[in-house]
């Protein structure tokens, strides 16, 4: 990889050459990107420890067949050309994205004045709204929202905001996701078996040990961390015994835990008027 961050670093943009491979890495990790934009071979992070990846000497990389769909017509003429920082090269004004990138991936950053934080969305439904928008421009939010009921985020755990809370930040372009972890009762205990979005489940034990010794979880006897290669999240919850409420102690993690989360949505990106906007889902 050291190979490719040279390259962006001579060619495109003049950086620090570890923020342009920690830019690299968030890119590769299935965790961190809905459509991972790399393909990367080697120790890319994990879950628990995004920041634990291999030096960039280390790994190998290429690009992904998502990335390959958003670069595939730069040599069909359909987008402008300019040089690059010291006008020896020739680098595309924007690409070619066959897909709407930043409703798929979504983005998080700041600027001066500005922020911006735009989920995840799932391939397939926003691919069949953009169909019917072909077949029925006039439509409205509606109607979209008849196939993007919601973001679509890396991990497999539940949003639980209600659909109009949804539909009112698709039409503002400002609110907020809640999700919640999924769990499953397993020979009398609590299995969770899939975390909310950048949750580390290490942390997540470490604030349930810590409600434990606090003697705010008398119910819970054991916990044990069951994650493995095949089962990515698998954390299990012992309780005392057989006659405690499950439900009643999952809410209670629910409420005091990283178990159920919140996301920022803030719609502002850069429109074809080259101004920075919040904007709604149907105008995006």
């Amino acid at each position: 990889s050291a190979r490719t961050v040279g390259d962006v670093l001579g060619k495109y943009h003049p950086h620090g050459d570890i923020a342009c491979y920690e830019a690299m890495v968030l890119m590769a990790q299935p965790f961190s990107y809905r459509y991972p934009l790399i393909d990367g071979q080697g120790n890319w992070g994990a879950p628990d420890d995004p920041k634990s990846f291999a030096a960039m000497r280390y790994t190998e990389s290429r690009l992904s067949k998502y990335s390959q769909i958003l670069l595939s017509e730069l040599g069909h003429g359909t987008v402008d050309w300019i040089p690059n920082f010291d006008g020896t090269l020739q680098e595309p004004k924007m690409l070619p994205a066959r897909l709407p990138n930043i409703l798929l991936n979504g983005t998080t950053g700041i600027a001066v004045g500005m922020a911006t934080d735009i989920p995840p969305h799932n391939a397939r439904e926003i691919g069949q709204a953009l169909t019917m928008l072909l077949d029925n421009p006039d439509a409205g939010l509606s109607d979209v929202m008849q196939y993007v009921q919601g973001p679509d985020y890396p991990t497999e755990a539940e949003v639980i905001t209600a659909p109009e809370d949804i539909k009112k930040i698709y039409k503002t372009g400002r609110g907020s996701i809640r999700m919640r972890a999924v769990w499953q009762k397993e020979e009398g205990c609590a299995v969770i078996t899939a975390l909310p979005h950048q949750v580390s489940g290490a942390k997540v034990l470490e604030q349930i040990a810590a409600l434990m010794r606090a003697k705010k979880l008398p119910l819970v006897d054991d916990l044990r961390d069951e994650s493995d290669h095949e089962n990515p999240t698998r954390l299990v919850i012992v309780p005392r015994s057989n006659r405690v409420d499950l439900e009643q102690v999952m809410y209670y993690l629910f409420v005091n835990t990283d178990l159920e989360k919140s996301y920022r949505v803030n719609l502002n990106m850069i429109g074809l008027d080259n101004r920075p906007a919040v904007k709604g889902l149907l105008t995006i």
